[in-house]
């Protein structure tokens, strides 16, 4: 693997990073600031002005490997960038490489039809409308996603679909119109074949949001994850992805690239802890010492540094890994990152608010609403227990018979 970026990606990282400076911190309060007045669950015209300007310069939708709608990148090239706009919760959205459009977009690229892409697919990759992912549900224990309850029974030229699912991220969002379901179609069928995912317009009949879901008391608003009921939710039997039963086939497609630009991005956020820890320990003193010289902060400061690169490191192999030998290759690599990266960026998030005092977890910086999008990502994208098992299995059969 080589560990240089072409001249093409570190123009882009020039870029993006001249963009976060002189466009995205500055409008973080902005941006709270809009959220926070009248209806929270309205986009905010600081975002969209973003967005225009992220357009007119030529930054948008950076990700999509292996397709011309995107900018061409690999999973390597891509994930410097990704780390870069992780440094702060709105910039992701601003350049349209923001989940769960992002994997949702790539499935549409692989799996959906001419018919899909161009209702779809299309008004996504300019912005105009968003989009949600309904696969945990409730009343079951998702880490095991074959446990999925939730029905679409073909009927004629239909599916009639009825079932909850909760968890379901940018549901709240005026702008998402479109859910990709993932549910149960074959009861009968073997264990990974009997599930499929289906596109079910948000404005069908029989669709309610129940509830916006608070994470640690942050509401995400305005995209926010809901709670979603389906009573008798009718749609066409052509808006099934694939083919019936090709729900997991679809999964590990998308889940891959996914997960690894959440661990792209993770990296980012505990890189501006970091920074933050920094600035905070030179600038603050105690007992006749600046911070960085008591308490054994220094010696945080150096472990925040090493794990971090440590991370990034990891990640960019399992990116590699992703470009050169495909997902099914890398699935030890892609389940490691998901567990080291959001571990990680907790760790040195949590120092930096050690550090901070009561500051830390205040709305004065953002490390309290970084700690609590990091703790729920240590499930949100398959629990550590379930990636761990998959790592270990990898690695106990490099030493098993071949038979067995």
């Amino acid at each position: 693997m080589h560990f240089d970026f072409s001249p093409k990606v570190k123009e882009l990282q020039a870029r993006v990073t001249a963009f976060m400076e002189e466009h995205i911190y500055p409008a973080e309060a902005v941006f709270m600031q809009q959220v926070a007045e009248g209806d929270r669950w309205q986009p905010t015209q600081i975002m969209e002005e973003l967005k225009d300007k992220a357009k007119a310069a030529g930054l948008w939708n950076l990700f999509l490997p292996e397709s011309e709608l995107g900018a061409g990148l690999t999973n390597v090239e891509y994930a410097p960038l990704a780390e870069i706009m992780g440094r702060s919760l709105i910039a992701s959205e601003v350049f349209n490489c923001s989940a769960p459009d992002t994997g949702n977009m790539e499935v549409l690229v692989r799996y959906g039809t001419e018919e899909h892409k161009k209702q779809w697919l299309e008004p996504l990759l300019k912005g105009e409308i968003r989009s949600c992912f309904g696969m945990t549900e409730p009343g079951v224990a998702s880490s095991d996603a074959t446990n999925m309850e939730a029905r679409a029974v073909r009927d004629g030229d239909e599916w009639v679909i009825n079932g909850r699912k909760w968890w379901t991220s940018g549901a709240n969002d005026p702008r998402c119109k479109i859910m990709i379901f993932m549910g149960l179609t074959n009861p009968d069928a073997p264990r990974h074949q009997q599930h499929s995912m289906i596109l079910v317009p948000m404005d069908t009949p029989g669709l309610k949001i129940l509830r916006h879901l608070p994470v640690f008391g942050y509401d995400d608003a305005p995209h926010g994850h809901a709670e979603i009921l389906l009573e008798n939710v009718r749609v066409p039997y052509s808006n099934v992805l694939l083919g019936e039963g090709r729900g997991f086939e679809i999964a590990q497609g998308r889940l891959g690239p996914g997960r690894i630009h959440h661990c792209m991005r993770a990296i980012g956020c505990a890189e501006r802890a970091l920074e933050l820890m920094c600035k905070r320990s030179m600038t603050r003193t105690a007992f006749g010492k600046p911070l960085a010289r008591l308490g054994g902060n220094i010696d945080k400061i150096a472990d925040s540094r090493m794990e971090i690169d440590m991370a990034r490191l990891l990640t960019l192999k399992a990116a590699y890994m992703m470009d050169t030998v495909g997902n099914k290759f890398a699935k030890s690599e892609i389940a490691q990152i998901k567990v080291v990266a959001p571990n990680v960026a907790l760790q040195v998030i949590d120092r930096a608010i050690q550090l901070h005092g009561g500051a830390g977890v205040s709305e004065d910086f953002p490390l309290a609403y970084w700690y609590a999008m990091m703790r729920t990502l240590r499930f949100a994208d398959g629990p550590d227990e379930v990636h761990r098992m998959a790592i270990g299995k990898l690695e106990l059969g490099k030493y098993m018979p071949a038979k067995a």
